[in-house]
């Protein structure tokens, strides 16, 4: 096998869920919060839970797109100095480890411009991150990342939300790889609300113009909800919950709490949906 035939590892994630009927778990935290050591001993207690892709929040000072749980989470990360380099740092720790469960990165354009296209790519593929996930750059401005990335096999995983147009849906759908994270709210992270008919509605209605596969998340705080989503989703994505769960428990905790919450979700998704 080239160098050019190889496999991006979210697509080997999902396609060994949905090889035997079961959905991707995609759980979410902040790089840095409460710590550096403390996320990468977190993720490995992800993957433990039964996590499948890792999203790792890239701290930023201005995250608009995130309720409070996550932004106080980048904030306590940003006041203690974690930055794109950080970040990148702890993905090669985590990889000196498992070569196997994919890591995305989420987070705002302003880090990668100020690093620089060019340099964000080749230090992302060093390694070992396997999506980007930019907030705030729709597709059509988008293009130089996502070709740059496309060149080292990074792909660009994007947004949809509820009032996304049909022009912006056939637009990422030309361009996203891997899969698409349907925003199950309006709004921000966290927020309340859910109504899970209209979200089963709306994935419906994508999947007649996306043909990878679709998360959904904001919104899931416990294994029934992710159950009754992942009902019409190929994923599903849990962030604000797990960052709530990082701010308030103690911790010597810590590690054993998500790594338990996160298998009890796992359990839930896989009771109901199964070969």
């Amino acid at each position: 096998m080239t160098a050019m035939t190889v496999i991006n590892r979210i697509d080997q994630c999902i396609q060994a869920r949905l090889n035997v009927r079961q959905k991707v778990l995609i759980p979410f935290i902040t790089t840095g919060d409460p710590g550096l050591e403390e996320t990468l001993t977190l993720m490995h207690a992800l993957v433990e839970g039964g996590a499948d892709i890792l999203e790792l929040g890239v701290p930023f000072s201005d995250p608009m797109a995130d309720g409070p749980i996550i932004q106080r989470a980048s904030d306590r990360a940003v006041k203690r100095g974690v930055g794109l380099s950080d970040v990148f740092n702890t993905v090669k720790k985590f990889r000196e480890h498992n070569q196997h469960t994919a890591v995305v990165l989420m987070g705002y354009a302003n880090p990668i411009e100020a690093m620089g296209v060019t340099t964000f790519v080749t230090q992302a593929k060093n390694v070992g991150v396997d999506g980007v996930l930019v907030v705030d750059y729709p597709p059509e401005e988008v293009e130089e990342l996502s070709q740059t990335m496309a060149n080292e096999n990074i792909y660009p995983i994007f947004l949809l939300a509820p009032t996304t147009s049909s022009k912006r849906v056939q637009s990422v759908a030309q361009h996203a790889k891997g899969y698409v994270y349907y925003v199950s709210l309006n709004g921000v992270t966290g927020a309340g609300h859910l109504d899970t008919k209209q979200v089963k509605t709306r994935i419906h209605t994508l999947r007649e113009h996306i043909s990878i596969p679709i998360g959904v998340g904001f919104g899931i705080r416990d294994a029934e909800t992710a159950v009754t989503l992942a009902e019409t989703a190929d994923a599903v994505v849990i962030g604000s919950r797990l960052v709530q769960l990082i701010e308030e428990t103690p911790p010597e905790q810590l590690e054993s709490t998500l790594r338990t919450w996160i298998h009890e979700v796992r359990k839930a998704l896989d009771t109901h949906y199964h070969a």
